[in-house]
């Protein structure tokens, strides 16, 4: 009996492998007439009386009516003791067992009297022998089916003489019928085409659809920890009137029965207070948010983040929280996708072996001293005459090469102690937090905290020192994951702070909030001490699954119109 890897001839022509990928029109020609020629084959199906697209997967044809539809992966379950100690299936070990299984096809190969299919369903793969000696004239009508096919087939479990599990069909029909063909791993590469045509992406690519599982893993791991801390689960409006819960550019809509200008969400964060305020004491959201900004690996236009508010907690409260739920969640998905989740750790340049906490000042002034550059430099880096060319040779020579032109443009456009202590931060610190803090040879997450309040409007004042809030932000190997604070309870306070957002809006700022006079008007009613935490899950999803782009992790980012 020959299987695949034998020396013998393809059954199908070897442009059956080449779809179009954008080569030119010579591409574009060849992939039209295999077209046509899959569309003769369901002809041909359809003059047998069959629909080859088929609805009744129940079916009532004999042989097959009473068999249950069966995942590959609970077939493989089936024999899981029927393998010998080399890993191969032992024919005598598997019983008789008929099994109606259904699947896209992967591959597909005659030699002589005998065809191999390789199926593959949501849980898995497996192989299907198709005997001419046990099909008859049925055997015939393999001919019609291509890759890229969906199929069902009935039959018993077997073994082929080369250990592998398979299932000896006895019958099959076409399900649906492929009329482009099915690329290779090999032949669908580019990355745009993979993003636009997402569909083939996940069947030519399985480390894509892992990721995409992991996806669903992760997402309701961080359910099941908030519901069983009492959380409940909302949904607020997406379309706002107002531009407020965080510092972005939003989307302009319009409503034309209530002609009336809408901005979509960029974060559900005062709704999701004002249901605080009315008694909803532990409650979030997954909320899918929009921001109007620039695209770049961690950055797309259209995120889903995860909002959630507590009583009588505070940040530091939701530090440990955020400890515990990472770790769940990781957990979680070790348990579900052992294998690939192996995979992953060995990518992975983090681990959550252990955290940090480090005030912003502490963080700048430790980052400061390790470039070799003096703590006057936040109060003379402006000035015309201030050894910028010294300062960058020091830092250089120590490995540091620091954004001397942006840092220093930046530090031009403050206007507070707070925005230049934010702004040194960014430059000089936060780039180096995953080589500064680590344990063995990994890097461990880094809680940045104590922010200055100018440059958080929505957060509670520190009580020993006005000048800071109660803020964290968590940054995993290097990479923003979390904000979180107390929040800011006080109406009057808050009101003065919208206040301040209005002004600088008036200043030219972009990046600015709208004054909310009903947020306002429900902190006048009495929000309890309370503490909010903001999550992206999109890089949640990166991190855990040690991708390096956010558009990976997204089913179908947004892409400019196709030319042409």
């Amino acid at each position: 009996m020959n299987e695949p890897g034998s020396a013998a001839s393809p059954k199908h022509e070897p442009l059956e492998n080449q779809p179009n990928t954008g080569a030119g029109r010579g591409a574009h020609a060849a992939e039209q007439e295999l077209i046509e020629v899959r569309k003769a084959k369901a002809a041909r199906v359809r003059a047998r009386g069959e629909n080859p697209f088929a609805n009744d997967v129940a079916g009532t044809s004999p042989g097959r009516s009473e068999l249950p539809l069966t995942a590959l992966a609970e077939v493989r379950e089936q024999f899981r003791g029927a393998r010998g100690d080399d890993g191969r299936y032992v024919s005598e070990r598997i019983e008789a067992q008929a099994f109606r299984v259904a699947g896209r096809i992967l591959f597909l190969r005659s030699f002589g009297g005998m065809t191999f299919v390789r199926l593959r369903d949501r849980t898995g793969e497996l192989q299907l022998v198709c005997e001419q000696a046990l099909l008859g004239s049925a055997f015939a009508r393999l001919e019609d089916l291509d890759l890229g096919d969906i199929v069902e087939a009935w039959g018993g479990g077997m073994a082929t003489k080369k250990g592998e599990l398979s299932i000896g069909v006895e019958g099959f029909r076409l399900l649906t019928k492929s009329y482009r063909p099915l690329p290779t791993k090999t032949s669908f590469t580019d990355v745009e085409a993979r993003y636009r045509q997402r569909y083939v992406d996940l069947v030519a690519n399985p480390h894509v659809a892992e990721v995409f599982r992991a996806r669903s893993v992760i997402t309701g791991a961080v359910r099941a920890f908030l519901d069983a801390q009492g959380f409940l689960e909302v949904e607020t409006p997406s379309m706002h009137t107002l531009i407020g819960g965080a510092a972005a550019r939003p989307f302009v809509t319009h409503h034309n029965t209530l002609d009336m200008q809408l901005f979509m969400r960029i974060a559900p964060e005062l709704y999701l207070k004002r249901l605080v305020v009315g008694g909803f004491e532990r409650v979030y959201e997954l909320a899918r948010c929009y921001r109007n900004e620039g695209v770049s690996t961690r950055h797309n236009p259209e995120f889903t983040m995860l909002e959630y508010y507590e009583a009588y907690a505070t940040h530091a409260t939701l530090m440990d929280k955020t400890e515990a739920l990472l770790r769940h969640v990781d957990e979680t998905l070790a348990a579900r996708m052992p294998g690939t989740h192996a995979l992953w750790m060995k990518e992975r340049q983090f681990s959550f072996e252990s955290f940090a906490r480090i005030p912003m000042k502490e963080a700048t002034s430790r980052a400061l001293a390790a470039s070799g550059l003096p703590s006057s430099l936040l109060d003379t880096v402006e000035a015309g005459d201030a050894p910028i060319k010294e300062w960058a040779r020091e830092s250089k020579s120590r490995g540091r090469e620091l954004d001397w032109a942006n840092f220093r443009n930046g530090m031009k456009k403050t206007s507070n102690p707070g925005e230049r202590m934010f702004c040194a931060y960014e430059y000089l610190a936060e780039p180096f937090l995953a080589r500064d803090y680590r344990v063995h040879d990994k890097s461990i997450p880094v809680f940045i905290t104590d922010y200055p309040a100018e440059i958080s409007p929505l957060a509670r004042r520190q009580d020993q020192d006005a000048s800071l809030v109660d803020r964290f932000e968590l940054f995993v190997h290097g990479q923003e994951l979390c904000n979180a604070f107390s929040e800011l309870n006080d109406p009057e306070d808050q009101a003065a702070r919208f206040r301040a957002q209005v002004d600088a809006k008036a200043r030219g700022a972009e990046e600015t909030m709208d004054f909310d006079h009903d947020y306002v008007r429900a902190l006048e009613h009495g929000m309890p001490p309370c503490a909010g935490f903001g999550m992206g899950m999109d890089r949640l999803v990166m991190m855990l699954t040690a991708t390096p782009t956010i558009r990976d992790v997204i089913l179908f980012p947004l892409l400019r119109p196709e030319s042409g």
